[in-house]
C-alpha cells in the first residue's frame, strides 16, 4: 500500500484526487454564485420597473412601498406585483393577494354599506 503525501508536484494518486475534488468543488460553488447572481439581479431589475410603473401611473410611492418592493427577491411575487400595477389605482391594490384583500369596486369609501 503506497503512502500518499499533500506537497505539492509529487504526483501521487491521493493528491491528484484532492486537487480534482478542490477544483470540482470550486467550479460548483463559482456556477451557483453566477445562478444566484443572475437571479438577484432580474429580482433588482424588476423591481425598479414596478416602481417606475407606479410611478408613471401616478400612484403615491411611499418609504413604505419602496422598502416591500426592493427587499422582495421573489421573482415570482414580483412578476405578479408588476401586472397587478398595471390596472391597480392604489399600492394597496398591488400587494393585494386575492380579490378579497381589494376593495370593492361600488362600495362607498368610509361608508361600509350603512
Amino acid at each position: 500500500m503506497a503512502v500518499g503525501t499533500f506537497f505539492p508536484g509529487r504526483g501521487t494518486l491521493v493528491e491528484e484526487k484532492y486537487l480534482e475534488g478542490k477544483a470540482a468543488g470550486q467550479a460548483e460553488g463559482k456556477a451557483e454564485g453566477k445562478a444566484e447572481g443572475k437571479a438577484e439581479g432580474k429580482a433588482e431589475g424588476q423591481a425598479q420597473a414596478l416602481l417606475q410603473l407606479l410611478r408613471g401611473r401616478g400612484i403615491p410611492v411611499t418609504q413604505d412601498v419602496t422598502e416591500r418592493i426592493t427587499a422582495c427577491r421573489d421573482l415570482a411575487t414580483l412578476e405578479r406585483w408588476f401586472g397587478q400595477a398595471i390596472t391597480a389605482t392604489t399600492a394597496h391594490e398591488v400587494f393585494a393577494d386575492g380579490p378579497e384583500d381589494a376593495p370593492a369596486p361600488d362600495a362607498p369609501e368610509g361608508n361600509l354599506g350603512q
